[in-house]
């Protein structure tokens, strides 16, 4: 009996000491992410102007990703895809801004708080919609830390004091114990305070302006009021990884960097084309990342996030995960079957009659993007008609700014009627661009006869990963987005979602 009691007092030391062992060993996380930030603009990819010390040193201690890009680029379901692992068409109501996550979907924080990790958020976690309807009882980002708030320097900058806020969650961390947190700001999400660019000094005449806007004094000037914000995101990561590195913490820290979508302009948030879906990435973890300042030409979207923080912390990956992780690219090997990034959106902020989508998925290669879109009858910007948008603006889908008014009232002047035409008209059911001779995705190749065999192939390639991974869309089943409930705030007097016809 007494040998059997030793032995049982023996090997539960050793289940102790292997629990102990292993937290000690698995990195820790901080997940730092914007609020509507495309990839040029950071220090590192190249922009001018922006200040981003923070990305850029992550960047050069670690991964920077050149074709990184997010599952769909609107706020909720961008989130929804990082924290499942999973396409938005798989997600049912979650494929939708302003709806819900069910709570059915498991999500990478609550597998790692299954192992003893300490999980947190600040600012923008899984937002914006009502979580109660997938009935989650909290953010599934973590426990909210929120006591923490500083004066912005700028208007339209939200008051919580992002670094402080995770120094405080940090003093909630047992010694030894692995923690998770998401750093999310609401930056550089509109509305800007007019001028902060050329408050802080930033010259407009350096702004590089995008082929998809006019090149004008109004449109710098709305760019480097944008980048005022990216840089307030970017000091509260410089701060977070300044607590970290003091606590002795940072190298075995899983530091990522990056945007839920890209820059709140027309043409760019809310649509497929690149400076709506290509976010920047980087990544520093030196003790699991081999050889740092490496630029990774691989396609990757966010999702993959999901399975790489499980895949580190040695946790099995649910099998509803099905991105792919990063510790291949990590450990430097050589890659396979990474040339390509699938990006989609189904309703954002209802700005149609009866409070319709707007769906469309889409391939991206090095050298072509491929978007089928679904309903080419309907307004892909929002309807003209203030009227049938739940925000109660033209053309609802993209936010407010100087750039989109100025683009709307010129639109009928000869210099800017092909640009607004592309922001704000209707589009084709297939859409091709040939990156090599077209980066903005300006001129749309579909049904020429010259590019038939590419865009046969390239819808091929599009619809062949939307059947293995089950898109209804495409395999058939039930369709919904359009029908599921609208969460959001209206300001449009009787506005609301369509039933579905029984």
């Amino acid at each position: 009996m007494n040998r059997l009691i030793t032995l049982l007092a023996a090997s539960v030391f050793l289940v102790i000491y292997a629990v102990a062992h292993a937290d000690v060993d698995r990195p820790n996380i901080l997940f730092c992410i914007s609020d509507d930030q495309s990839w040029a603009h950071t220090g590192a990819n190249g922009d001018p102007v922006i200040k981003t010390p923070a990305f850029d040193r992550v960047a050069k201690e670690g991964l920077r990703f050149l074709n990184s890009f997010c599952d769909a680029p609107t706020c909720g379901p961008s989130r929804s895809a990082i924290l499942t692992g999973q396409a938005i068409w798989r997600l049912e109501e979650a494929g939708n801004i302003h709806s819900t996550l069910p709570a059915k979907f498991a999500t990478y924080t609550e597998e790692l708080q299954k192992v003893g990790y300490k999980i947190g958020f600040t600012g923008k976690g899984w937002s914006p919609g009502r979580l109660e309807a997938g009935f989650r009882s909290e953010n599934p980002s973590g426990k909210a830390y929120t006591e923490r708030t500083l004066d912005p320097p700028f208007q339209g900058m939200r008051n919580n004091d992002y670094a402080a806020n995770f120094e405080d969650f940090l003093g909630d961390v047992d010694d030894g114990k692995s923690f998770c947190f998401w750093l999310g700001t609401s930056e550089p999400h509109r509305p800007f305070e007019n001028g902060a660019g050329i408050k802080t000094g930033k010259d407009p005449a350096k702004v590089i302006v995008p082929a998809i806007f006019p090149d004008n004094d109004i449109v710098r000037r709305d760019i480097l009021d944008y980048l005022v914000e990216i840089e307030h995101f970017d000091s509260m990561v410089e701060r977070a990884m300044a607590s970290l590195e003091g606590r002795g913490l940072l190298d075995n820290t899983i530091v990522v960097v990056t945007s839920d979508h890209g820059m709140p302009f027309p043409r760019a948030k809310a649509s497929l084309y690149d400076w709506g879906s290509r976010v920047p990435l980087a990544i520093r973890w030196p003790k699991g990342i081999k050889e740092s300042d490496r630029l990774v030409e691989s396609f990757v979207n966010l999702s993959a996030l999901a399975p790489t923080f499980l895949e580190a912390a040695g946790v099995a990956v649910p099998d509803m995960m099905i991105a792919r992780g990063l510790l291949d690219i990590f450990a430097n090997e050589e890659v396979y079957n990474r040339d390509a990034a699938y990006i989609a959106m189904e309703r954002h902020d209802g700005c149609r009659k009866g409070g319709k989508g707007y769906p469309c998925r889409a391939v991206r290669t090095k050298d072509f993007m491929y978007i089928h879109n679904f309903e080419p009858t309907r307004w892909p910007s929002g309807s003209p008609d203030a009227s049938v948008c739940a925000r109660s603006i033209p053309y609802g889908e993209i936010d407010s700014s100087p750039t989109k008014t100025f683009m709307m009232e010129n639109r009928s002047k000869h210099q800017y009627a092909d640009l607004a035409e592309l922001s704000f008209g209707m589009r084709p059911a297939e859409e091709l661009y040939d990156l090599k001779n077209d980066s903005e995705q300006l001129v749309n190749l579909a049904g020429s006869p010259e590019y038939n065999a590419t865009q046969n192939e390239m819808r091929r390639k599009l619809f062949n990963h939307l059947t293995i991974t089950r898109d209804t869309r495409v395999i058939g089943g039930v369709v919904d987005w359009d029908y599921y409930p609208y969460y959001g705030r209206i300001s449009t007097p009787g506005w609301r979602v369509d039933k579905k016809l029984e």
